[in-house]
């Protein structure tokens, strides 16, 4: 399986282009109330592109981007500069090159099914200031919809890869045991995409599992997909749902 920090290398105009971004409703939560909304300081773990940083960045906060992938770092560079307040670090979730006690929140967004382990939790550990918390953020696509099962059913026949690396495959106990016990607030918000056959294809084309284009399955799979489109599509458009999560809490020791 492809190294996790040079999966997406070649995936990144797909990436920035047809990812979905995330609601703004999700932000007011990230701090409790008892706490200032005085700017604070950030590490956004796996930031990618810098979809989900931008967000931050808004706000007036400090955010770290802190992201392995040179392709993906580098987009997040131009896509950010405007932001005086965002500051690019070269590291991963065990090795993020920040101070002891730097940072009032870490967050993950669509990343940390890449660094679920004791390494990760250790750094983070390190990294927050006492009383600071982790957010952990994905969209995830609703599969009681017909074509999203429809969608699910293609990738798993498909697209190798697909069962080795979807996010999908961690479930909420998983997820509570990085937390404290007791202290994992949960939250779920609408979300959506709308794609022509076009914006679909790049969307597939933006994920990690997605197979090589000059491959035999990606040939099939694109035709399969335009079957699909054709079959759920609406006036030659079709509306992506998802689910996006939100867990926020203290982590375990």
């Amino acid at each position: 399986m492809t190294d996790p920090r040079k999966r997406f290398s070649d995936r990144v105009a797909n990436y920035i282009r047809f990812r979905p971004g995330y609601p703004e409703a999700l932000l007011p939560l990230l701090l409790p109330a008892s706490q200032s909304r005085d700017a604070i300081s950030i590490a956004d773990v796996g930031s990618g592109t810098g979809i989900f940083t931008r967000l931050l960045l808004q706000q007036g906060d400090t955010v770290y981007g802190v992201e392995p992938n040179a392709n993906m770092r580098q987009a997040a560079e131009e896509y950010l500069a405007e932001y005086e307040n965002f500051i690019s670090i070269e590291g991963d979730a065990e090795n993020t090159g920040l101070a002891d006690a730097s940072v009032d929140l870490v967050t993950a967004a669509q990343a940390f099914h890449w660094f679920n382990n004791d390494a990760s939790k250790t750094e983070f550990n390190r990294i927050l200031k006492p009383g600071g918390r982790l957010a952990l953020i994905w969209n995830q696509r609703r599969l009681e919809q017909p074509f999203q099962q429809a969608y699910e059913a293609l990738l798993r026949e498909l697209a190798p890869e697909y069962g080795k690396v979807n996010h999908m495959n961690l479930d909420d106990d998983e997820i509570a045991r990085f937390y404290r016990p007791g202290q994992i607030q949960v939250s779920r918000f609408d979300n959506n995409q709308e794609f022509d056959f076009n914006g679909l294809t790049g969307r597939l084309q933006s994920s990690s599992y997605c197979p090589d284009e000059n491959t035999p399955e990606y040939a099939r799979l694109i035709d399969e997909l335009s079957r699909l489109f054709d079959t759920h599509a609406v006036d030659g458009r079709l509306v992506f749902e998802y689910d996006t999560r939100l867990y926020l809490g203290p982590i375990a020791q």
